[in-house]
């Protein structure tokens, strides 16, 4: 992949090439290349805003300044023009994970009171936010773009399971972790991660799982239950029906029951 960022502000982009996901371009041949707006800035200054038609505060990036900086960026293979704002949908994992599948990203950090609408219309193809807040620009947000899309790219991560096994990979939260040692501040490891039993550990994480995105993420648990629940084994179906149901928090399976959806109806 080739990711390339238009910003006022290359030296942001330095901390793309650290830790994990920095590999992708330390190491795997992918390439993350940076651009200023100042040089297409058309004047001796350097100055790619102006004050907004109409009146109010703060400037615009002007579209030809745009424009110019998108036409010396060399293209490869299928790509998309990324801009970022506090008005767009949001950055969720479909969408990292479809972003992963394209050659190139070019993403395009406006600053201040963002980029001149007419430029989004005529050279954005996608618009994204991090988060329910306004920022300086859009740096921040490509970054979290990158770290998020380069976990995707093979090889990034040394084990291949973990970005399938993140939250929002299955459509839940993920589980509690726990390490060493085994009692910290009177709280102790819970016992069935001691026990050995593989089995017990990976339906105990899956409820834990599911029992965190019903308390902090309603809305993904409704998703879950709607969506993924009925293609999965009538073990795991018990572990829902649990959190559902905290009476039935310590119960065994019943052996002869019949699945969520059949004693539950309304979901």
């Amino acid at each position: 992949m080739r990711i390339d960022v238009l910003t006022l502000l290359p030296e942001y982009f330095e901390a793309a090439r650290l830790g994990v996901t920095g590999r992708a371009f330390r190491e795997l041949g992918h390439g993350l290349h940076t651009h200023s707006f100042r040089p297409f800035s058309g004047n001796a200054h350097g100055h790619v805003d102006a004050p907004p038609y109409g009146g109010g505060p703060g400037m615009v990036l002007r579209p030809e300044v745009l424009q110019q900086t998108l036409a010396s960026v060399p293209r490869e293979g299928r790509g998309l023009v990324i801009h970022f704002s506090p008005a767009a949908p949001p950055l969720d994992h479909e969408a990292v994970v479809d972003l992963a599948s394209f050659d190139q990203l070019i993403l395009v950090c406006s600053r201040f009171e963002g980029l001149d609408h007419r430029a989004v219309e005529a050279c954005i193809d996608r618009e994204y936010k991090v988060g329910e807040a306004v920022l300086s620009g859009g740096e921040l947000p490509a970054l979290v773009l990158i770290d998020a899309v380069a976990r995707w790219l093979p090889g990034v991560l040394g084990n291949t399971e973990s970005a399938g096994a993140d939250s929002f990979a299955t459509g839940l939260l993920d589980h509690p972790h726990f390490t060493r040692p085994e009692v910290f501040e009177g709280r102790p490891v819970p016992e069935v991660l001691k026990g050995g039993n593989h089995e017990a550990i990976r339906l105990w994480r899956l409820r834990e799982a599911m029992a965190r995105t019903r308390d902090r993420r309603p809305d993904l648990w409704s998703a879950f239950l709607r969506d993924r629940l009925h293609e999965l084994p009538r073990s795991e179906q018990w572990c829902a029906w649990q959190v559902e149901h905290p009476e039935d928090w310590d119960a065994a399976k019943p052996k002869r029951w019949k699945g969520f959806k059949a004693l539950d109806s309304g979901l």
